[in-house]
């Protein structure tokens, strides 16, 4: 019998974002479930995270964890706490996210520190309280960044979103080498344009020019959840081993256009 070589049982992982109505967040829950990991779901809304862990194999062997992330300096004591009460995390996904669009003309000091409260801030403060004394494993573990290509590619009107999410680049990829001593991977994917609640917003409000542009960007067409969620499995478990700093676009060739 061939091993599963994306095989997660027995990790316990941390996923942010991970409320029902949150396309991505969502199905990495399901994908890492189903790969046998035993997860902590984290978003703000505990009946959204509720609704996530009832679609997950065994939902007893999961976690509710509300917690307002943009609380940054009560991470790492969070985090301290949800490894005493139920074990080290193997590895955490920063999925949470502020999407949307800013112009320059409307942007505000608000604008600025919401985007990068959660987007950039939590990323670190995670880090920071993943890499404590009990709460990663000696053998270390693995954090995945859901950035976006919006971070290595100009998109007019999202600078602060793009931004916030090119930081996330530089972050893994000093933090890399500053956790390698513990064997912790740091790693961002980068998606393009994914199929769901999101994107329908966003493709409302293009005229048909800009759709079919936007369209044409994608050679391979618009990615799914799931793209997204493979990617992360495959860099927490021991297929990623060997890999760390890098920022991984998951965009159907939108990059190489």
């Amino acid at each position: 019998m061939t091993a599963n070589l994306l095989d997660l049982t027995g990790r316990r992982i941390l996923v942010t974002g991970a409320s029902a109505d949150s396309d991505i967040g969502r199905t990495i829950a399901m994908t890492l479930a189903g790969q046998g990991a035993r997860l902590v779901l984290v978003g703000r809304r505990a009946e959204a995270l509720e609704e996530t862990r009832a679609l997950l194999p065994d939902p007893d062997g999961h976690r509710v964890a509300p917690f307002d992330l943009t609380t940054l300096d009560a991470i790492p004591g969070w985090m301290k706490e949800l490894a005493s009460g139920g074990g080290p995390l193997d590895g955490l996904v920063h999925s949470a996210s502020i999407q949307g669009y800013t112009v320059l003309r409307t942007m505000s000091a608000a604008d600025i520190d919401r985007y990068f409260r959660l987007n950039t801030g939590a990323a670190a403060m995670l880090a920071r309280g993943f890499q404590q004394k009990g709460v990663a494993p000696p053998g270390g573990g693995a954090i995945v960044y859901i950035g976006s290509v919006a971070g290595l590619a100009g998109q007019k009107g999202r600078s602060l979103y793009a931004a916030s999410k090119a930081g996330l680049t530089a972050l893994a990829q000093s933090l890399a080498l500053e956790l390698a001593d513990r064997r912790i991977r740091v790693n961002v994917i980068a998606p393009a344009v994914v199929l769901g609640r999101q994107a329908e917003r966003q493709f409302a409000m293009l005229p048909p020019v800009q759709r079919a542009a936007l369209d044409a960007a994608h050679p391979l067409g618009y990615g799914t959840p799931e793209d997204v969620a493979a990617a992360a499995a495959f860099l927490l478990a021991g297929t990623g081993r060997w890999i760390t700093g890098v920022t991984l676009p998951v965009d159907g060739g939108y990059r190489a256009g």
